[in-house]
C-alpha cells in the first residue's frame, strides 16, 4: 500500500506543471515592486481582487492578456492627503478619474483636521454610486473639537477632552486610520498640544497615526520649526506614528529652512520617535482667503462674530493691520491667484494684485470686500524650489496632493489635483532629476502603506490586493497647469483597482471597484 502511494506520488511530480489560469495577465513589464529596488522584467498575474502570480509566466493563460512590454508596472498610487472626498461621494465624480489619469488609486481623505465627524455615514455616501478608487478616513480634529466646543478660542476643560476622545474612539472603530489636526486653522487653532496629545492616545489605542497641517509653516506664530517640534512631540508622547503632512517652508520670510525642518525630523528618528513627512511637487499652495489673511482671533466664535468684528471700525483696524502682516508672509498680493470667489467668478484664475489694481483699492481692502461676501479660495505662489527639491529627497517623505476633485467649470483649483503624481515622476524623477524613479515610486507606494499599516497595498507580490498601474514612462507627463487645471495627465495605459480594469489603454471603463477601506474591519 504504502509502495503505491508512493508511486503514485512520483508519477505526480513527474508530470509537467498545469498552465494557470488568471483573470489578467501583464505580460514583459518593467516591473517595479515599490520597495526602492530597481524595476525587473516580469510577468504580473491577477486572479480575483489579488496578485496571484509574479514572474516567468509564459505557461500561463488569462482572460485578459496585456503586453506590457516597453512599460512599466507598479503598485497603485497612495495620496495620502486629498480633497477629494466630497467629489468622489457624487455621482458625477465618483468615478475618480482625475485620480486614475495619474495611476492613483487609493486616496486619504478628511485631512487637515475638516471633514465629517461621522465615518460611518460618509462611507455609506461613498459607496452609495459606487467607487472608483480606494478611500481611506481620518477622524478630524477640527470638526471634533467644533463638535464640541464650536468656534471658542479656549483650552477644553477635562470634561471636554473626554468627549473629544470619545468621538475620535468611535472614528477608529468605524475603521479610521488615524486622527488629522490642522491647528494652522480655525478652530484646531485654539487647542494646545496637551489636547492635541490627547486626542492622538485615543487614535493610538487602535493603531492609528496621526497626520498635521502644522500650526506654523512659516512665522505667523510659533514659527515653522516650533510646529514640526510640535508634531514629534505628540508622536513621542502619543506613542503613534507622526506626519507632518504637505512639509513646506512657505513665504520669503522662511525660505531656506528646509535643512532645518530635515535635521529636526532625522534627530527625531535617531531617538526612536516614528515622523514622516508627505509633500506635493509645486511652489504653490492652496487655501482659502480667510486662512490665509486673517487672524485666527478674529475667526473665533464663527462667522457672525467675525462680521460683529468688522462692522466695528476699532476692530476692523485691528484686523486690516494684521492681514497686511499675513499678506507680506504669502509675499504679496501678486502670489495670491484667485481659484473660486463665492461672489463674484469672474475673479477665478486672476491675482488679488491685478484685480486691485483694476479696482483702484488697496489688496487687502478688496480682500476684505471678499470675505464679507463669502469669502474665496487661492493659490498661494508662496515655495522656494530648491527648499521644494531638498524636501522631497528624504527616505521618509511620501507623496500627496492636497488636492480636491471638482467638476470642469467649477472654478480654477490647484493643478495639484490633476497632476502631482506624473509631475513629481517627470520633473523630479526624470528631467532634472532630484530622485530616482524608485524613490520617487517607493514614495507613492510602499511608503505610505507602510506609514499609515495600510495592509497588503502599496507593494506588487503574490497576495496583495491587486491595485496595479502600467503606464508609458515616455509619455507620462502631467498636463494641469495654473491656467488650466483640468486638464488630465496623460501616460497612465491601463489601472486596476482591487483587481478590475478601471482604465483600458487610457480610457475610462464602466468599473467602479474602489472600496473604503477599515485599518481595524
Amino acid at each position: 500500500m504504502r509502495r503505491g502511494v508512493f508511486a503514485l506520488l512520483l508519477l505526480i511530480a513527474s508530470r509537467p506543471a498545469a498552465a494557470q489560469e488568471y483573470d489578467v495577465l501583464i505580460r514583459n513589464g518593467r516591473v517595479f515592486d515599490g520597495s526602492g529596488n530597481p524595476w525587473l522584467r516580469a510577468d504580473v498575474a491577477i486572479r480575483g481582487e489579488r496578485i496571484a502570480g509574479m514572474g516567468d509566466l509564459k505557461q500561463a493563460s488569462a482572460r485578459i492578456v496585456i503586453d506590457a512590454a516597453g512599460l512599466y508596472v507598479a503598485p497603485g498610487f497612495i495620496d495620502t492627503h486629498s480633497h477629494a472626498g466630497p467629489g468622489l461621494a457624487t455621482e458625477q465624480l465618483g468615478h475618480g478619474r482625475p485620480l486614475l489619469a495619474q495611476g492613483v488609486t487609493t486616496v486619504f481623505v478628511n485631512p487637515d483636521g475638516g471633514g465629517p465627524i461621522d465615518l460611518a455615514q460618509q462611507r455609506e455616501a461613498l459607496l452609495r454610486q459606487g467607487l472608483g478608487v480606494n478611500v481611506a478616513q481620518f477622524v478630524p480634529h477640527g470638526s471634533v473639537r467644533n463638535e464640541v466646543l464650536g468656534m471658542e478660542d479656549r483650552r477644553a476643560t477635562p470634561a471636554e477632552l473626554e468627549r473629544m476622545q470619545a468621538l475620535v474612539r468611535r472614528g477608529m472603530q468605524e475603521g479610521a486610520f488615524g486622527l488629522s489636526s490642522g491647528p494652522f486653522y480655525a478652530p484646531g487653532s485654539y487647542s494646545d498640544t496637551a489636547e492635541l496629545v490627547a486626542l492622538a492616545r485615543a487614535a493610538a489605542e487602535k493603531g492609528g497615526a496621526y497626520q498635521s497641517h502644522i500650526r506654523d509653516e512659516s512665522d505667523y506664530t510659533i514659527g515653522v520649526l516650533a510646529a514640526v517640534d510640535e508634531v514629534i512631540s505628540v508622536a513621542r508622547e502619543a506613542r503613534l506614528p507622526g506626519v507632518v503632512t504637505h512639509v513646506k517652508a512657505l513665504g520669503p520670510s522662511v525660505w531656506g529652512m528646509a535643512p532645518r525642518i530635515i535635521d529636526r525630523i532625522e534627530k527625531a528618528r535617531a531617538q526612536g520617535i516614528e515622523v514622516w513627512a508627505d509633500q506635493y511637487p509645486y511652489e504653490a499652495s492652496g487655501t482659502g482667503l480667510a486662512a490665509a489673511l486673517l487672524p485666527r482671533w478674529a475667526q473665533a466664535g464663527g462667522a457672525g462674530a467675525l462680521k460683529e468684528r468688522l462692522a466695528s471700525e476699532e476692530q476692523r483696524k485691528k484686523i486690516r493691520a494684521a492681514m497686511v502682516d499675513n499678506l507680506a508672509r504669502r509675499g504679496g498680493a501678486a502670489r495670491l491667484q484667485f481659484r473660486r470667489v463665492v461672489s463674484d467668478p469672474k475673479l477665478e484664475g486672476r491675482k488679488l494684485s491685478d484685480v486691485a489694481k483694476e479696482r483702484g483699492v488697496d489688496p487687502v481692502d478688496l480682500a476684505l470686500q471678499l470675505l464679507e461676501k463669502g469669502g474665496a479660495g487661492v493659490v498661494s505662489f508662496n515655495m522656494s524650489e530648491d527648499d521644494v527639491r531638498a524636501l522631497m529627497r528624504p527616505a521618509w517623505t511620501m507623496t500627496a496632493s492636497d488636492g480636491d476633485l471638482v467638476p470642469e467649470g467649477e472654478g480654477v483649483p490647484h493643478p495639484r489635483s490633476n497632476g502631482t503624481f506624473p509631475r513629481k515622476l517627470r520633473r523630479y524623477a526624470l528631467d532634472e532629476p532630484v530622485v530616482g524613479v524608485e524613490h520617487a515610486l517607493r514614495s507613492m507606494t510602499a511608503l505610505p502603506a507602510r506609514v499609515y499599516r495600510l495592509a497588503d497595498r502599496g507593494e506588487l507580490r503574490p497576495g496583495a490586493y491587486a491595485d496595479v498601474v502600467v503606464f508609458d514612462i515616455q509619455t507620462l507627463r502631467d498636463r494641469a497647469t495654473y491656467a488650466e487645471p483640468h486638464r488630465l495627465a496623460e501616460g497612465m495605459r491601463h489601472v486596476f483597482v482591487n483587481g478590475k480594469a478601471a482604465l483600458r489603454d487610457g480610457a475610462l471603463t464602466s468599473e467602479r471597484a474602489g472600496r473604503v477601506l477599515r485599518r481595524n474591519p
